[in-house]
């Protein structure tokens, strides 16, 4: 059954944040898996291998992680959000409601 929980001031369904910030880590992995050198240093940088990346991407906080790893570098950074179509701190926005976090700031 699917939650409809709702958080904060603007009513945001959870389980859509928690939906599109899944469907953007997804993205981000295939955009990594694409380039070559990029993937080569996601491997090396996580200590994963080639062929524990699908039973990895099964972890929790994984894709958090992916997101972490895209946000860690300004070229990948602006390079993903141009190919996904998003602005750049929406990265930042997914990788934090995957880590559960409350991303709302309260404003003065």
């Amino acid at each position: 059954m699917r939650s409809s929980r709702r958080s904060g001031r603007r009513g945001i369904d959870v389980t859509d944040q928690r939906d599109a910030a899944l469907e953007l880590a997804i993205a981000a992995l295939g955009f990594i898996a694409s380039d070559r050198d990029e993937l080569s240093r996601f491997l090396a940088l996580t200590g994963i291998d080639h062929a524990s990346i699908r039973t990895a991407a099964e972890e929790p906080g994984f894709l958090a992680g992916v997101l972490a790893y895209i946000a860690g570098n300004e070229q990948t950074l602006l390079a993903f959000a141009a190919h996904a179509g998003v602005a750049p701190e929406e990265i930042e926005r997914a990788r934090t409601v995957l880590t559960g976090a409350d991303w709302e700031r309260d404003m003065p």
